[in-house]
């Protein structure tokens, strides 16, 4: 994920994220079938998934905890 990307993520809504997350999911689902079916041929591209997927997961979550701080003062 481009720093850019990772800067537009920082300010969507913990709803979008959540569809963001699912989507990716699915594309690396159907990438790993492809994988061993098709024998695909960029097998950095899952890599990359994941890596993207952790991040907006370590984001929402961030947004989660800042939420629940901010209710608690």
């Amino acid at each position: 994920m481009k720093k850019n990307d990772f800067k537009n993520i920082k300010v969507k809504k913990i709803e979008d994220l959540k569809k963001t997350v699912s989507e990716k999911k699915l594309e690396l689902m159907k990438l790993l079938s492809n994988k061993v079916s098709k024998g695909e041929k960029n097998l950095k591209k899952g890599r990359n998934l994941k890596k993207d997927i952790a991040q907006i997961l370590t984001v929402i979550r961030e947004k989660e905890i800042i939420g629940k701080e901010s209710k608690g003062l």
